[in-house]
């Protein structure tokens, strides 16, 4: 079986952070550390060369395929923020309903600028998200 490109690394956050040459993109990206630090208690750590998560869980598929994923994370990509929530908890349709402008995928969340949403509303998505994964996969 291959082994996953995302996985922990001890790359600094910081550094990270400090490279991304956008100064609004940085300041959403140091917003959502504070948010997901916050809810998840967690330090953030660098996942790969790009996703900055928070916690862990540890996943086992049907197919036997399993590894280990941070709780709820995102990277900064060039057009948007990439947030990694999960799906299938009940209240994500509705939080969504009023978050603000975005775009969504199986388990992201794509967002072009903070200030575009209400971020009330995100933390508490983070937060379900949270406890879904952390319920789903104890």
């Amino acid at each position: 079986m291959a082994e996953l490109k995302t996985k922990p690394t001890a790359v600094s956050v910081s550094a990270f952070l400090k490279r991304i040459p956008d100064e609004a993109r940085r300041k959403d990206c140091l917003t959502l550390v504070r948010l997901m630090k916050r809810v998840t208690k967690a330090e953030p750590k660098m996942w790969g060369p790009s996703i900055i998560g928070f916690g862990s869980y540890h996943y086992v598929y049907a197919s036997g395929h399993e590894g280990d994923a941070c709780l709820v994370g995102f990277a900064p990509r060039k057009q948007d923020l990439a947030l990694y929530i999960m799906s299938g908890f009940t209240s994500r349709e509705r939080l969504l309903a009023k978050l603000g402008k975005h775009k969504t995928g199986k388990a992201c969340l794509y967002i072009k600028r903070l200030e575009d949403v209400d971020q009330a509303v995100l933390e508490e998505l983070v937060a379900a998200s949270v406890k879904h994964v952390k319920k789903s996969h104890p």
